[in-house]
């Protein structure tokens, strides 16, 4: 029987959250651009499928400072294929986030039918929801963070969710063929920038979240301003990314991935692995860091409806999550990507158990040492996790952290599976 390291449960001292007033803070954001909005204007928020926290309190303010100006504001998704690229799919997304038409007190309009509004400058066809562009105002809400595809001075934020989001599936799939050829900023750039002008876009509402994954900061980024803030707000959001303080590890344990976590299920930047390709070697190959020899993924959000997205990145999972798997939805978000080996299912077992052992074996520790493991719920949730006795050392080097609590054996349910 294989024995398993003990482990210790460690924190991660980040500045403290700082709540915020949210009604508050946008009404006085608002002023910006409260006086564009005509009495009786009809004006569309944008709302997209990532887990944002606050997410319902954030559109309830947007939609009331919206009807404080005289506007009638309706919502729709923007979240390019995810919801199986489905109207029914997208409505079902929104409501797991509390975004219902009972809840927000205004209609849904959901359809995927769009139209081309113009090119961008490297002649890409540019495509917006036809809901959107016959608006007579569209707000688009997002978080800003940095990629999970690509690294640059443009990240995902205002400008992606007005190619990807506003463009539905067409509009994403469009971008991430282009992109193939040109470069991912410059497409996306290129095209936001011909959205904006060509439609009806009054503002985007970008969201900042800390390391605690709680809101840091809410900004109104008025039309003419959405590339210029986004830029400098991208590099607020860098400095506040919870990720996780280690060079080298054995063996990650990742208790769930999803949608509502990150666009790719599991976000690259914290797990150190390209959508583009990784390595298994044992001896570290490439830049990427963290170096993450392997790592085995336990479970799949309630949130992300069976999209398993991302699993591609992993070495091993479990049978529970594969057959939590909707193979049309993941399928339908990896080929609008242009990204069909993150839908890749690795090898899976039927107990947690079991693939901790394979994943452990499969490290090829030959020196005596213990294997060095670390276990997160999710990579948004990096400020508490649990590290093996082995990385000891390491935890105690670093004044940032913080052990918690005494080694103790892991825990397995009686049907093989951690607790």
């Amino acid at each position: 029987m294989t024995s398993f390291p003990k482990m210790v449960r460690v924190q991660q001292n980040y500045p403290a959250p700082v709540k915020l007033d949210i009604d508050g803070v946008l009404t006085r954001e608002f002023a910006a651009v409260r006086s564009r909005i005509k009495p009786g204007a009809r004006i569309a928020v944008a709302v997209g499928s990532r887990g944002i926290s606050n997410l319902a309190a954030i559109i309830t303010s947007v939609i009331k400072n919206v009807k404080d100006a005289g506007g009638v504001p309706f919502i729709i998704p923007a979240m390019g294929s995810h919801g199986g690229a489905t109207a029914e799919g997208q409505i079902e997304v929104l409501g797991t986030y509390h975004i219902t038409e009972a809840a927000m007190g205004v209609p849904i309009r959901a359809s995927m039918e769009v139209k081309q509004v113009g090119v961008s400058e490297d002649g890409v066809p540019a495509f917006c929801s036809v809901e959107a562009a016959n608006a007579d105002g569209v707000i688009i809400v997002n978080r800003i963070k940095p990629h999970t595809d690509f690294s640059g001075e443009l990240g995902s934020g205002i400008m992606k969710m007005a190619v990807i989001g506003l463009g539905k599936q067409k509009g994403a799939n469009t971008m991430h063929m282009a992109a193939q050829r040109l470069g991912y900023e410059r497409t996306l750039r290129g095209i936001a920038r011909t959205i904006i002008r060509e439609t009806p876009v009054l503002c985007g509402v970008g969201i900042l979240e800390d390391q605690h994954h709680d809101t840091g900061k809410l900004a109104v980024l008025p039309r003419e301003q959405i590339e210029e803030m986004e830029n400098q707000l991208l590099i607020e959001a860098r400095n506040m990314m919870p990720l996780l303080p280690f060079e080298e590890i054995d063996l990650l344990i990742v208790d769930r991935i999803g949608k509502n976590i990150s666009g790719c299920g599991m976000d690259p930047n914290v797990i150190g692995r390209s959508v583009y390709g990784y390595t298994s070697s044992i001896s570290p190959i490439g830049s990427f860091r963290p170096y993450i020899r392997r790592i085995l993924v336990r479970d799949l959000t309630d949130e992300s409806h069976g999209n398993a997205i991302g699993i591609g990145l992993a070495d091993m999972t479990t049978s529970r999550l594969v057959k939590r798997m909707d193979h049309q939805f993941t399928y339908v978000n990896a080929l609008t990507a242009v990204q069909p080996q993150v839908a890749k299912i690795p090898i899976y077992f039927d107990t947690d158990r079991e693939a901790l052992a394979q994943a452990i074996a499969s490290l090829a520790i030959t020196d005596g040492r213990a294997p060095m493991i670390v276990r997160i719920a999710d990579t948004l949730s990096v400020a508490h996790f649990e590290a093996s006795e082995a990385m000891l050392p390491l935890i105690q080097a670093k004044p940032q952290l913080k052990v918690l609590s005494a080694a103790k054996g892991m825990d397995f349910g009686t049907d093989g599976n951690l607790l």
